[in-house]
């Protein structure tokens, strides 16, 4: 170790700066406005894709074109009646509120609630978390 110094740390402030506009961006931006000055009438293009790795004419216009022709009304999938009477049935016999029940399994009052009520779209997780807080099956054969 002879010989070695005692360590030093530079403390100098570093500025990092944008970049400044490359010369060609400024002269496009000088003509659209010289030209918008005189009157002309100038044509603006929005890309849509800008920034992204997709090509503009990618899967979205396949999809639009698809939900264009698409004449079916579709509806999500609900609870279905035996399942939220089978939920309501469990929790009053275990004498549970919904808020309680919710507290249990980790979700809002309001899941179970859309649950019992039948508007929620089945989820497979909070079935299972349901089946395990109130020891019932729920799906399948009972």
């Amino acid at each position: 170790m002879a010989g070695i110094g005692p360590l030093t740390q530079d403390w100098e402030p570093v500025v990092i700066r944008k970049k400044a506009p490359t010369a060609a961006a400024k002269k496009d931006e000088k003509a659209v406005n010289a030209a918008r000055r005189m009157g002309a009438e100038i044509e603006t293009v929005k890309k849509s894709n800008a920034g992204t790795n997709r090509s503009a004419s990618s899967s979205t216009s396949l999809n639009t074109r698809k939900l264009d022709d698409e004449t079916e009304n579709l509806a999500h999938e609900r609870v279905p009646t035996e399942l939220k009477k089978c939920i309501m049935q469990a929790r009053m016999d275990k004498k549970f509120t919904q808020a309680q029940l919710a507290q249990m399994i980790n979700e809002k009052p309001q899941v179970i609630q859309e649950y019992e009520s039948g508007k929620a779209i089945p989820n497979q997780q909070i079935i299972t978390k349901l089946e395990r807080a109130l020891g019932v099956k729920l799906r399948g054969k009972k």
